[in-house]
């Protein structure tokens, strides 16, 4: 599972600080996502691509993970860097991706096509912070089916989603895991419209 994960990108509902070591100085960030090979960090300091930095962050709790990474882009003040891991660093990375998913903190969302269609997948928090990549799996790439197994928590911004997937792109609902069942269950009993907040 972490193999393929490796390639699929961790969001947080709140971003995971990042303190940052460059050039002599010492500054703070965000972590907008994360992978096993690196992350997209938010920062106001001027970081030059190619060069090496000192990375610290903690998420949710999990050990500290030190290490340092290489800046490889740069959008205004969002940077990716790729990580210079060693093995412990990469337990310490596989551990607190474990911990930010199955807290419900983080979430990883992917589209596979299974039998000629399209299921999206999520891993770990439903909410509003997947809305950009949740809209987008809909309206551009097309999705048959919503797969919430492994869904560790859910909030009413993640219920709309659920909604807009079934009631205007006509996905249906597969695999649920028992936290969100029972949300959409009241859901879809509540009276009104939760779709009003995602138009």
């Amino acid at each position: 599972m972490i193999e393929q994960r490796r390639h699929q990108r961790i969001r947080f509902g709140e971003p995971p600080v990042v303190r940052i070591g460059y050039g002599g100085q010492m500054g703070d960030g965000f972590i907008e996502n994360l992978s096993m090979s690196g992350l997209m960090l938010r920062c106001g300091m001027q970081l030059a691509i190619g060069r090496s930095i000192g990375c610290e962050f903690s998420l949710f709790g999990s050990p500290v993970v030190d290490m340092p990474v290489t800046v490889v882009s740069r959008v205004g003040d969002l940077f990716g860097a790729r990580f210079q891991p060693g093995l412990i660093s990469q337990v310490l990375i596989e551990d607190g991706i474990k911990a930010a998913l199955a807290s419900g903190q983080g979430s990883i969302l992917s589209v596979n096509e299974l039998a000629g269609r399209k299921v999206m997948r999520i891993t770990g928090g439903l909410s509003g912070a997947l809305r950009n990549d949740f809209m987008h799996a809909l309206t551009r790439v097309g999705v048959d089916e919503v797969d919430v197994g492994a869904v560790t928590s859910v909030d009413q911004a993640g219920l709309a989603l659920c909604l807009v997937a079934t009631g205007r792109h006509g996905a249906i609902m597969g695999a649920q895991s028992d936290c969100f069942a029972g949300a959409w269950k009241q859901a879809l009993a509540m009276p009104g419209n939760l779709e009003s907040p995602i138009s």
